[in-house]
This record gives structure tokens, C-alpha cells and sequence, in this order.
């Protein structure tokens, strides 16, 4: 007879095994409302653990705000907070439908996002794609610029990523792609150069072939290029479906979800479904644009933690030193923060490898016993967003998470499996 050690130990090698296992594809592009199993009219999905208006940080109000507008839903910004109070415009948190957006993260009905499908498992995920840098709306920047690049992107970026995907009939790999930027020097959540170099490599034979007119194809093919973060959504709806395929396993303790809303931060583990154990969210540590400094920093916000949550990003910074000239820090601590996560993780990346450790695998399978045992919490690289709606990015470091969200896990999987 089995002992509950014995339960947990098997769950985590199948979730974990699945996790790595599961073979993301960039499937296609679609609008939100038609594409998203459950999306619905008026429907504002985001980034983080589930969250009220009057709870919202700055840079997540900004971007309800903006996405209202853009959707057509009011033209005052001073009406959004009456339309959500009165249920006229529904939030939900984007991990329960699938998505996973940076920052912000807010997904609106008739924004196009990247599908994702799981050849191994089934599942598909999705993301919005990526504005850039600055004065964005994932930022809670809202101006006309943002709104204007906004359009753009559905008008006329969208229909040309929708024609490349139908000629690229098998698809795109996107766990090759990370794979190989591992090696190239970036760790796919805040450094994506390589590999968005290594996605337009794939992606331009079917642009510039794809009949659209010259000036088009140009003007796409330059958003594109010229923004080192193209990959970053492709890769964040890839470790989305990565996650999914280790998620809702019986005694699993591994987590399965890391995310936060600028307010709160929050995990899902695979033994307990979708429910959430939640903690403020900490401020970021790191630099800043000029003119910035952390008393404008907004607590830390976003989904892109799926990066880590799979083995990437914070965990295989190790991988990739040219980081910390974004994120601050030093190769020597980024080292430490990969090598650190080992004790706190399930296993070694099979797929995943870091040149610079003799091409160990990177930390796989964060598992909340561990974190526990060891004191050791999560530590990621990501953006900073301004505390204020409106202005946008100000800067990137890294940030992390607290232990608090953990314990209540522990508490409940005590609770429901009666150890």
C-alpha cells in the first residue's frame, strides 16, 4: 500500500514529465471573442490573481481604461471605473482562460491574439501580442499613441500574421525556438533577441511571399524586427500550454501557475486546481529609465512568470549574462539565482540547457515543499511598470516572491488530502 509520499512523489514525476513533454506549436492568430473557449462581450481579462477595481494598481486601471476605449465601450476614461462597478465591463483573471499576457496583461474581446496548441497533450493557450517597449498599454500607458498602435495591430498586423500562419501549414515550433535562445544567450522572459531573430527567421519566407503589397510587408516586417520582444508572447503562450500539461494532477505539489496583478501576487498548484493562494505582490529591484527611481515603481505585475514556472527566465538567467544590462544585478548574482532555484525545483530541464553549467538542464518544477523546506522563494526578472495610470514602463529588474502564498497552499493541500 502506498504511502501519501509515495502519491506525491509519482504525481510530480508525471507532472513535471508532462511540463516538459508538451509540444507547443504557434497554431494561428484569431480575436479574442472568437478564439478563447468561455470570452465573452465586455469581458476584460488580465494579468494576475482575480482583482476588483478598487483594488486594481495604477498600471492595471490604465489598461482597463485603454482597452475600454479601444473596444468602443466609452470614450471618458472617468466612465470605466462606473461601467465595471456596475458589471457592465466583467474582469477575470487570464490563467483561467488559457492566457498569458505580460505586464498588464489585458486582453479585450476584439484584440488578436496568438493561439498555441499542444501536439502532445491537446490544450491550447493564448496571448495578445506585443506593442514594444514604453509607453505601452500592457504598461497602463492609454494616449492616443498606445490606441493608435493598437489599431494598427489589429488592421494590419493581424491579418498579416493570419496569412503567414496559413502558409506555414506546420506550424512553428516554439520549444525548438526557446531551446536554442537558450544557447544563444538569452533566458525568454526578458531577453528575447535571439529568439526573435530565431521566430522571423521562420516567419519570413511566408511574409514576404505572402501577396500582401510591398510597403505591408515592410512595415510588418520592420514592427517586428525592430522590437527584441516580438518572441516574448509567443514564448509566454508556449509555457502556458507547458504549464497546463502539468496542471490538476491528483497530490501534486508542483506549481503550476506564478503570476501577479500589480497588487497581488498568486500561485495555482497542479493538486489543487484552480484555486488561488495569494500574497501582496513585492516591489521590483532594478534600474531605471531616466528620471525614474523606485519611489514611482509600481509592486510587481504581470504573467510572464510562466516563464520561470516552466524552467526559464529568472531560473536559467545563467544562460544568459547580457541580461543583467537590462535587469541590474551582476553575471555573478545571475549565476547564483539559477543556481540557487536548483533547491527549490523537481528536476533538470531535459530540453532546456545552460552552456555556461556544462549544459545542465534548467531548475524544472517549482515545488511548494520545497520552497517551504528551504525558505528559498522564487526569484524572477521582470519589467517595472509606474505606480501611476497612464505613464508606462520606467524600468527592469527583478523581484522575489513572497513565502506567505506558499503556506496557505501547504495549509489547503493539508486540508483536502487529509495529511
Amino acid at each position: 500500500m502506498s504511502s501519501i509520499k509515495d502519491e506525491i512523489e509519482e504525481a510530480n514525476g508525471k507532472a513535471v514529465d508532462r511540463m516538459m513533454e508538451a509540444e507547443p506549436y504557434w497554431a494561428g492568430v484569431g480575436l479574442a471573442k472568437d478564439v478563447i473557449p468561455g470570452f465573452k462581450d465586455h469581458m476584460l481579462t488580465h494579468a494576475g490573481p482575480p482583482t476588483t477595481w478598487n483594488r486594481a494598481s495604477g498600471p492595471l486601471k490604465g489598461a482597463i481604461i485603454g482597452a475600454a476605449i479601444y473596444e468602443g465601450w466609452t470614450s471618458d476614461e472617468d466612465e470605466v471605473e462606473r461601467l465595471v462597478d456596475k458589471g457592465d465591463i466583467v474582469l477575470a483573471p487570464n490563467h483561467e482562460y488559457g492566457i498569458a499576457g505580460p505586464m498588464a496583461g489585458v486582453v479585450s474581446p476584439n484584440m488578436p491574439v496568438i493561439v498555441v496548441e499542444d501536439r502532445k497533450f491537446g490544450n491550447r493557450s493564448y496571448s495578445n501580442l506585443n506593442e514594444g517597449i514604453g509607453k505601452v498599454l500592457r504598461y497602463g500607458a492609454y494616449d492616443e499613441e498606445v490606441l493608435s498602435r493598437l489599431k494598427w495591430i489589429r488592421d494590419d498586423l493581424y491579418p498579416a500574421l493570419r496569412e503567414i500562419s496559413r502558409r506555414l501549414k506546420d506550424g512553428v515550433n516554439l520549444k525548438g525556438i526557446m531551446a536554442q535562445a537558450l544557447h544563444m544567450g538569452d533566458e525568454c522572459h526578458n531577453r528575447h533577441v535571439a529568439g526573435t531573430v530565431l521566430f522571423m527567421r521562420e516567419i519570413a519566407p511566408a511574409l514576404f511571399t505572402s501577396g500582401l503589397d510591398e510597403e505591408e510587408i515592410m512595415e510588418v516586417y520592420g514592427f517586428l524586427t525592430k522590437n527584441n520582444f516580438t518572441f516574448l508572447n509567443f514564448a509566454m503562450a508556449a509555457a502556458k500550454a507547458m504549464s497546463m500539461a502539468a496542471h490538476d494532477i491528483k497530490y501534486s505539489t508542483i506549481v503550476s501557475v506564478l503570476t501577479r496583478n500589480g497588487t497581488d501576487a498568486g500561485i495555482w498548484v497542479s493538486g489543487l486546481g484552480d484555486e488561488w493562494f495569494t500574497a501582496p505582490a513585492p516591489v521590483p529591484k532594478g534600474l531605471y529609465f531616466p528620471g525614474y527611481t523606485d519611489e514611482d515603481a509600481n509592486p510587481d505585475i504581470g504573467d510572464s512568470a510562466i516563464m520561470e514556472t516552466v524552467g526559464l527566465g529568472g531560473f536559467a538567467m545563467a544562460a544568459a549574462p547580457a541580461v543583467v544590462s537590462w535587469v541590474g544585478g551582476t553575471v555573478d548574482y545571475a549565476v547564483e539565482v539559477t543556481k540557487r532555484t536548483y533547491q527549490i525545483t523537481y528536476t533538470k530541464n531535459r530540453y532546456f540547457t545552460i552552456p555556461y553549467l556544462s549544459f545542465q538542464g534548467t531548475p524544472t518544477g517549482i515545488d511548494m515543499r520545497k520552497v517551504l523546506k528551504t525558505g528559498i522563494t522564487p526569484t524572477i526578472n521582470t519589467g517595472i511598470a509606474h505606480k501611476n495610470a497612464g505613464v508606462g514602463q520606467i524600468g527592469a529588474g527583478y523581484v522575489t516572491f513572497p513565502v506567505e502564498m506558499f503556506k496557505k497552499a501547504l495549509k489547503r493541500y493539508a486540508e483536502v488530502y487529509g495529511v
